[in-house]
């Protein structure tokens, strides 16, 4: 279905889920609930554990963003792998935090989705907290802190509990590190075949600065020729760039690329306090100087 709709208008994915939650002013206690009130560490920061400990706050923001005119929702997933969750020793819980995170954003759009506008569920797929391409270690550049093996083993974990708990498609986002991406869509078409049936996959990445490539050296081009053995949905670009900036690598991939296209810029770049300056209005002008330049190519996703 989505096919379909995307050879006809743009679709707008929802928005930032960290920068939501930081409105709510959470306490330790918050994120602890009762199930892990009792937890060995700190928890405090680790956002998608708010799918298991505090469920509402994730609903409403899920609502906002709908109310706002969102087609596609994310789940509150970025971060739910056993790699990720090692730091708060919660690696054991990864498929529940994966199921429970896709019911709650598949019950939140049932309650929307209609014949003339369907919402859909995108399960979010981060990029791990490790690199597979990188060392850590510039005194020794062979060092590896991950393995291809164990990122697969990590992402299929979480594909499943996505996919038990509803999702319409796959997202693999703020990719950094094209190998670790690799490891993903590896991961995802493995279960795809262990469970016969087979979901739209969505890859963005991250142009780390101006110079044009990932972390990991890839320009736009070398990014989308790595991944297009894969039958996509869309391939595209999110995070760390502003719309203007990102604008000239978001019309190569729509010259290149035989998928639809989607772009979630930053707004703008940070100061120097770390934070944005650029209002919703600019970029929203912004967002649709890029619409013309795709659009005549093959319709896209756009956040908003």
């Amino acid at each position: 279905m989505i096919e379909e709709i995307l050879k006809k208008r743009v679709l707008v994915l929802d928005g930032a889920m960290g920068t939501m939650v930081q409105r709510y002013k959470l306490s330790e206690d918050d994120f602890r609930g009762e199930k892990f009130k009792n937890h060995s560490c700190d928890l405090k920061g680790n956002n998608d554990l708010l799918s298991i400990s505090k469920p509402d706050i994730i609903k409403a923001i899920h609502k906002e963003y709908l109310d706002a005119g969102a087609d596609i929702i994310e789940t509150n997933t970025f971060s739910s792998t056993s790699i990720a969750q090692e730091d708060y020793n919660l690696s054991s819980i990864v498929y529940d935090l994966n199921y429970q995170s896709a019911k709650i954003a598949r019950e939140v759009t049932s309650l929307y989705s209609t014949n003339e506008k369907p919402r859909f569920v995108a399960g979010s797929i981060g990029p791990t907290n490790r690199t597979a391409s990188l060392s850590p270690d510039v005194e020794n550049p062979a060092f590896r802190q991950i393995t291809f093996d164990q990122l697969k083993e990590a992402y299929n974990e979480q594909v499943k509990g996505l996919i038990d708990g509803g999702v319409d498609l796959i997202l693999v986002e703020t990719v950094f590190d094209t190998l670790n991406c690799k490891a993903a869509l590896f991961a995802i078409e493995d279960v795809f075949e262990d469970l016969g049936c087979r979901l739209p996959i969505m890859v963005s990445g991250t142009i780390t600065d101006e110079s044009g490539r990932t972390l990991s050296g890839q320009t736009a081009e070398a990014f989308l020729n790595s991944i297009s053995h894969i039958p996509l949905l869309s391939v595209g670009f999110n995070c760390a760039l502003g719309t203007k900036a990102m604008s000239p690598y978001i019309k190569e991939l729509s010259d290149k690329a035989p998928f639809f296209v989607s772009a979630y810029p930053n707004a703008g770049l940070p100061n120097e306090m770390g934070e944005y300056d650029e209002s919703p209005k600019a970029m929203s002008i912004q967002g649709k100087n890029i619409s013309p330049v795709t659009s005549s190519i093959r319709n896209y996703c756009l956040s908003i």
